[in-house]
């Protein structure tokens, strides 16, 4: 099996314990790749929309993004991390959703997305983990992963791991360990009935537009070439 890990801060705190303690049950047997934001993409997307008119390799931070979608790609099991701040996601994270967009369903999809399997997880000082995992758990079901799982772990103790009690970080190391045991015996995902709705009404509405407008955009060329929509010889 092949993992991508995508860390939502370079800070080797709770989250990144959290996360030691998941990866070490599947370590062995498995192909591991690591991203750190923002060490790994360190830029905001501008919102110059090169992505969209023209092609995602054309995009400013392209040399950042690209190998980053590419290792999500190969990838059978993504893992998400990200701190709680200020109830949402991480900037950093979400600066690498924001560019991750043009894949979104209602663009440029890839159809390898629809078998993956996805696990966010999340640290808050209380219990508010909710908000980051939507945020995370959203761009993933858009770029069409159908079998997302969440673990929240609510810091009531302090947000230094060292500091909490030896009683609530061994707790918190099971709650991991058992969600990664989960996937040691792995298979792929099946398309869910969120994912395919949503392919479904995209691919009417590209359709749509694509009898109606010339030249083609970029998304609808890409539909085309998929072999997701048809439209009139004269409108290529």
């Amino acid at each position: 099996m092949k993992i991508t890990v995508i860390n939502g801060t370079q800070v080797k705190g709770c989250t990144y314990h959290i996360k030691e303690a998941f990866l070490d049950v599947l370590r062995e047997g498995n192909t591991l790749r690591e991203f750190t934001l923002p060490r790994d993409m360190p830029h905001f997307c501008t919102g110059c929309k090169t992505c969209f008119f023209q092609s995602e390799t054309r995009c400013p931070h392209a040399q950042y993004v690209q190998p980053i979608w590419e290792a999500m790609l190969e990838a059978d099991l993504l893992v998400l991390t990200s701190p709680v701040y200020a109830l949402r996601t991480s900037g950093q994270m979400k600066a690498l959703l924001d560019h991750l967009c043009v894949h979104w369903m209602v663009h440029r999809p890839q159809e390898q997305m629809f078998t993956k399997r996805a696990v966010i997880l999340t640290n808050a000082i209380g219990v508010f983990n909710g908000g980051a995992q939507k945020d995370m758990a959203t761009s993933l079901s858009w770029l069409g992963v159908s079998h997302i799982k969440k673990l929240g772990v609510g810091l009531m103790e302090g947000v230094i791991w060292q500091e909490l009690s030896t009683r609530r970080r061994e707790k918190i190391v099971r709650r991991a360990q058992r969600l990664a045991a989960g996937y040691r015996s792995f298979r792929p995902a099946r398309m869910g009935l969120v994912v395919r709705c949503k392919f479904a009404i995209t691919r009417l509405m590209h359709q749509t537009i694509a009898k109606k407008e010339r030249p083609l955009s970029a998304d609808n060329r890409y539909w085309l070439e998929k072999g997701w929509i048809k439209v009139p010889q004269s409108h290529k």
